[in-house]
């Protein structure tokens, strides 16, 4: 859309705008509606210049024009529903815009419809097809069909749909077995914004209904009074016309049973011998897909003879007793009779007796016939109680009762008529009770927690009293529960008294199996089996390695292998008796002793050894000795070496001298030597007293045999009461010396 270009030296400007609606802004439908927008422009040109004026409907814009008027209009010729809206409309000058206020335009009603049928004759149970359509207006519409029955205001059948993008719609109507001449009407509902307007009705033509069969008619024979044994006829027709697709059902109900029925025919019949129970009240139906006739009648038979009755001298018997049947017609008219057990015939006359027996427990019946006719009597339901057996109580021995679980206790009786009631006994109580129909066991179940005595009472409908059976015991296994380990007198054990554990339940079957357990080890080192409720492991002789920590098992028959109760963690200790503690110390010190003793020795030796050579150096030389004074000088020099108290038989305790020639007074020397050297006394260890008091108080063996050969006044002095070093050394030197050495 070009708008025209203006010079630059004219102006101008949009004073107003606005719209007016002829002949108002409601209309009825098919009125003409017309539509002006007016402008008001100012210029300095003496000519209107030209602008564009725009028309939209709903904010859609439907028509404009290029004009040099102040007012332009568009016409609406037979304005419909779709006419109607909010219109405005805009002009634009140049690069200026003006739009007007909005104006809201209704237009009142619908356009009559149209109605158009497919036929205007149909059969019942045909279809009719109406054609609705409303062609000046535009979907969506709303359409209402309905049919009516001429002459009848009431309407038979209505349906609506609604056509979103035609203006018509096609509706299929069935007609019914009741319609004789109809018609239908349309009418049509357009929403208009917030405003719905619905048309007129339109009616249709008239359609003519024709039947596709008649009414059904009853005939019986044979007419007048039918009497029982008389041949009954029951027959239903119809007439069906030409315009029928095919044969509709014929169905002959008695109350509401169906006794016959025809689907290729006009015509069912129901034949049978005429018998009281055939009165009452018989319906024929004539049906097809959708349309059904009915019609019916009343048949009445007169009874020729009342129906016979069957008595017994009881309906309970036990076995053995006498039974009594005897069979009789009211009015006694000769009659036929026969008495028969289900489908076994007993007697053909009216009465019957005999011995019962179990097998004759059954439904009696007695028949009476006179010529054709023959009635069946009321039933008799006879019962023969067979006397119980001595009933039975038993479980499943297999396997032993534990405790909490479920026991199934079994009661039964192989002899007895059904049903058989069974009562349970637990305790003179009664726990359960069962009915039976067979001779099969009647189970109950229990879950006993302690020992029990079960029994049965069992009876049916036999005269005799209810049996019982004898007690049952029942052994209930009870698996170990609480656990517990002690241990007697004290958990600090004395070392060398007795250990006594003592495992504990509280209450459980025997025999139990106990187990003692040291913590983390997996074998027990004690297992016993008991039927009492404790076990003990004793110990005589406690010492540190029982120390530690213990537990104990029990279980029995009861308990799961997986599954064995575990008692609490118990700790022992072992402590040392103070008799041995002061034993250990003893020794202790003993050893410590022997250690110093034998250390002081040591040193002594290497002491003499060192003093020893110096003075054997410094010796003079001596003359060769002769042959006669080589002994003496050997006797003397051996006798100066020898300690005191030495004997020959201990002489390799003795020291032999370097060189045999020495002279006596060089002996004297050394021993002069020897006895010169004293020991300073902080160098004597704590120990040398006591081994010199074992030198002379001890003795060892081989000082001891030496002393016994001296003469008496050749022994040592003793040291009772003890005695000190330097004392020791003055008495004997070289027997301390010796002793140090040897």
């Amino acid at each position: 859309m070009c708008l025209p270009s203006f010079s630059w030296h004219l102006a101008f400007t949009i004073n107003s705008i606005h719209m007016e609606i002829l002949p108002a802004q409601t209309v009825q439908n098919g009125e003409n509606l017309t539509l002006t927008c007016i402008v008001d422009i100012s210029t300095t040109s003496h000519t209107m210049p030209q602008h564009w004026i725009l028309f939209y409907k709903d904010d859609v814009l439907f028509h404009n024009v290029s004009s040099m008027k102040s007012a332009e209009s568009h016409f609406i010729p037979q304005a419909r529903v779709y006419n109607a809206g909010i219109y405005r409309c805009t002009v634009i000058l140049n690069n200026k815009e003006k739009t007007t206020t909005e104006y809201e335009v209704f237009v009142k009603g619908v356009s009559c419809p149209t109605v158009t049928l497919n036929k205007k004759e149909a059969i019942e149970g045909g279809n009719v097809m109406v054609n609705c359509s409303v062609p000046e207006e535009k979907a969506p519409i709303l359409f209402t069909i309905e049919k009516f029955e001429l002459d009848i205001k009431a309407v038979r059948q209505k349906r609506e749909k609604t056509s979103q993008n035609k203006n018509f719609v096609m509706l299929e109507f069935t007609v019914e077995e009741q319609d004789r001449v109809i018609f239908f009407q349309c009418q049509a509902t357009i929403i208009s914004g917030k405003n719905v307007e619905t048309s007129e009705h339109a009616r249709s033509e008239l359609v003519t209904v024709r039947e596709s069969f008649s009414i059904p008619k009853f005939h019986i024979s044979p007419k007048g009074m039918i009497t029982e044994g008389d041949q009954l006829h029951i027959q239903c027709t119809i007439q069906v016309t030409h315009m029928a697709p095919a044969f509709p059902e014929i169905i002959i109900q008695k109350d509401k049973v169906i006794v016959a029925h025809n689907r290729h025919s006009n015509e069912a019949t129901y034949s049978v011998m005429a018998m009281v129970e055939h009165n009452g009240n018989y319906t024929c139906k004539v049906e097809t897909s959708r349309i059904s006739k009915v019609s019916s009648i009343m048949v009445n038979i007169t009874e020729l003879f009342s129906k016979p009755k069957l008595e017994s001298s009881a309906i309970r018997l036990d076995q053995g007793e006498s039974l009594d049947l005897w069979c009789n017609v009211p009015g006694a008219p000769p009659a036929n009779f026969t008495i028969q057990k289900e489908d076994t015939i007993l007697s053909q006359a009216q009465n019957f007796t005999k011995k019962v027996s179990a097998w004759d427990s059954g439904t009696y019946t007695c028949i009476a016939g006179i010529g054709k006719v023959v009635k069946k009597s009321n039933t008799v339901q006879i019962t023969v109680c067979e006397k119980l057996s001595k009933p039975k109580i038993f479980y499943d021995t297999k396997s032993e009762v534990i405790k909490g679980h479920t026991v199934k206790v079994s009661c039964q009786t192989t002899n007895g008529t059904p049903p058989i009631s069974y009562h349970l006994l637990k305790a003179n109580n009664i726990l359960d009770s069962r009915n039976m129909d067979s001779h099969e066991p009647a189970v109950f179940r229990d879950n006993p927690t302690e020992d029990a005595e079960y029994q049965c009472i069992v009876d049916n409908c036999h005269s005799h009293t209810e049996m019982i059976t004898e007690l049952l015991p029942l052994k209930v296994v009870a698996p170990v529960e609480e656990i517990k380990l002690s241990i007697l007198l004290n958990e600090m054990v004395e070392s060398g008294e007795d250990i006594v554990l003592l495992c504990s339940v509280k209450k459980a079957s025997f025999p139990i199996t106990y187990k003692f357990y040291r913590e983390k080890e997996v074998k027990p080192f004690h297992q016993i089996i008991l039927n009492e409720t404790n076990a003990i492991w004793l110990n005589p002789q406690a010492s540190k390695k029982h120390e530690g920590q213990y537990y104990c098992t029990a279980s029995n028959r009861a308990n799961p292998t997986k599954n064995v109760p575990q008692s609490n963690i118990l700790t022992v200790r072992v402590f040392l008796a103070p008799w041995k503690k002061g034993l250990i110390a003893l020794v202790v010190i003993g050893v410590i002793i022997a250690i110093l003793v034998l250390g002081a020795r040591c040193y002594f030796l290497k002491k003499a050894k060192a003093k020893q050579m110096p003075v054997e150096m410094s010796r003079p030389a001596v003359p060769l000795l002769t042959s006669s004074n080589e002994k003496v000088l050997s006797d003397a020099s051996t006798e100066a070496n020898r300690p005191y108290g030495y004997n020959e038989d201990i002489g390799n305790h003795a020291m032999k001298p370097m060189n045999e020639n020495k002279e006596p007074l060089t002996l004297d020397v050394e021993y002069t030597e020897v006895e010169v050297t004293s020991l300073e006394p902080h160098e004597v260890l704590s120990g040398v007293r006591d081994l010199a008091l074992k030198g002379f108080r001890g003795k060892s063996p081989s000082l001891a045999a030496s002393e016994d050969s001296l003469a008496p006044w050749q022994h040592t002095p003793s040291c009772e009461g003890g005695c000190g070093i330097q004392e020791a050394l003055h008495r004997k030197p070289d027997l301390l010396i010796d002793g140090v050495t040897s």
